[in-house]
């Protein structure tokens, strides 16, 4: 039962780390521009910051929790907003216009642990993440135990690596057609938006 945390730490991680974002460009951009080795330093890097976030976020959740509680009002917003991302990103046309980022570091750990930590889109997705997980017959705090809270972490950071590790391979067969990736990515990923908003209505409404 105990091993449940770390599949889900490693599930949670990468339906989080999924959608484009600056470390998965860091990571498909130094791929093509330099080398896959290159490429997985940022990615272990990332996956530090990665448990960071998911560390303060859950050492917040038990506030941000009863907040939501006290608040439907809040918990329909979320629905909506989810919905609303969602329907964004699987309508959004595939822009044209193409940038092209240059590194201010040359550490690329510096440059994965930056990227990763400067993010609050990922602490507010670990927020509901966690809070999620705990109403799902889970228990997860800082109070948990030891092994439980490691388990966890680690299961994040495997998932973090492990995702952007499969956007470096992924960038190397289709390097030319580096557009598509992000149509096909806010696809998915808005998908999984409203699906997990659909869930929470369902929830509110029982």
């Amino acid at each position: 039962m105990i091993i449940l945390y770390f599949i889900i730490g490693i599930l949670a991680c990468i339906v989080g780390a999924l959608p484009l974002g600056a470390s998965n460009i860091a990571v498909i951009n130094t791929t093509i521009t330099q080398n896959a080795k290159q490429a997985f330093k940022i990615a272990i890097a990332a996956g530090i910051a990665e448990v960071v976030l998911s560390y303060y976020a859950l050492h917040c959740n038990m506030i941000v929790r009863d907040f939501f509680e006290r608040n439907l009002w809040i918990q329909v917003l979320i629905v909506v907003i989810l919905m609303t991302v969602g329907s964004l990103l699987m309508f959004k046309k595939q822009s044209s216009k193409s940038s092209k980022k240059k590194t201010l570091f040359k550490s690329k750990y510096a440059l994965g642990f930056l990227l990763g930590i400067l993010n609050p889109p990922v602490l507010i997705y670990w927020l509901i993440a966690i809070g999620f997980i705990n109403s799902n017959s889970f228990m997860l705090s800082l109070q948990s135990p030891l092994l439980v809270l490691f388990l966890f972490f680690i299961g994040v950071y495997i998932g973090k690596v492990l995702t952007l590790y499969a956007y470096s391979k992924f960038s190397i067969t289709i390097k030319h057609k580096i557009s598509n990736i992000n149509l096909i990515i806010n696809k998915v990923t808005g998908i999984l938006l409203i699906t997990i908003g659909i869930a929470q209505a369902i929830k509110l409404s029982l």
